[in-house]
């Protein structure tokens, strides 16, 4: 008998969750709480609960050789950097390209995962789906989690004294969507992350002030592009220099590595990176 397969989310782990499940002979079954795939990079104007966010501006930081499937590249004329429509594009043409559409329920909402009463025997799993607030149960033999981790913003106010009489606006990265509510306004960007980073960025163009990169821990701020206009996960992963990670001592590795940072980072930025106060 086919053993069946739930998968929970039909973004980039979904997708290649379901074509692997089809290429073992398997029968996946995708659970897709949205209207259509791709996850975190299906862009809406709004935020909508239980689903991850992202901004109109995104691009991937890691190149398009390094983030495509192993078995479906990239098309060539595509941006060694991928912009979020493109690579929205992108999943679509992997799902067409396998046909993997047909094993997707749309618009359901996994509910409950739990082990049957025999799972010490037979291994399978009762999943709770809800689709247009109707309940059903069913029996899958595995259950693959695809959702992420970046549904649920961390914004722990309780550490920000004053925070409460604070008359200005105060949000998640989750919540931004264009730089426009900047406009004209002192900005503080707390935190030195991808999403840190390119609001910040944004922000600059239009803010009156922009206190960028606010940290408690260092860092640096490098280009996308690396020696020569090559991608930098390009240069930084290849076999010579893996070979030499696995070598050297850590200590040597960290300072090789510290010393090439500060030379990229002096040539792409003319930051003003003060020292911390707490």
């Amino acid at each position: 008998m086919v053993k069946r397969v739930a998968i929970v989310g039909a973004g980039v782990s979904g997708l290649t969750s379901i074509k692997c499940c089809l290429d073992e002979g398997l029968e996946p079954i995708c659970f897709e709480r949205s209207s259509d795939i791709g996850g975190i990079w299906q862009f809406t104007e709004y935020v909508e609960e239980g689903r991850a966010s992202l901004y109109k501006s995104v691009v991937t930081n890691s190149s398009k050789e390094m983030s495509c499937y192993s078995d479906f590249p990239f098309p060539e004329d595509f941006p060694n950097f991928v912009p979020q429509s493109q690579f929205l594009e992108y999943l679509k043409m992997y799902a067409d390209k396998f046909n993997l559409l047909k094993c997707i329920q749309f618009k359901t909402i996994v509910c409950n995962v739990k082990k049957c009463p025999d799972f010490s025997s037979s291994g399978q799993w009762e999943v709770t789906t809800e689709n247009e607030g109707k309940q059903e149960s069913a029996i899958f033999d595995a259950v693959m989690v695809c959702t992420g981790y970046l549904t649920d913003p961390f914004l722990p106010l309780d550490t920000f004294p004053g925070i409460n009489t604070f008359k200005g606006q105060y949000f998640h990265s989750r919540e931004y969507k264009h730089p426009d509510l900047f406009k004209d306004k002192r900005v503080l960007v707390i935190g030195m992350g991808n999403s840190g980073t390119d609001i910040a960025v944004e922000a600059s163009h239009v803010a009156k002030k922009v206190w960028t990169f606010s940290t408690t821990r260092g860092s640096w701020v490098i280009n996308r592009v690396f020696d020569h206009g090559y991608p930098w996960d390009m240069v930084f992963t290849s076999r010579f220099r893996s070979a030499l990670r696995n070598s050297l001592p850590t200590s040597v590795v960290n300072w090789l590595i510290g010393k090439k940072a500060n030379i990229l980072q002096r040539a792409c930025t003319q930051l003003d990176m003060r020292t911390r106060i707490r």
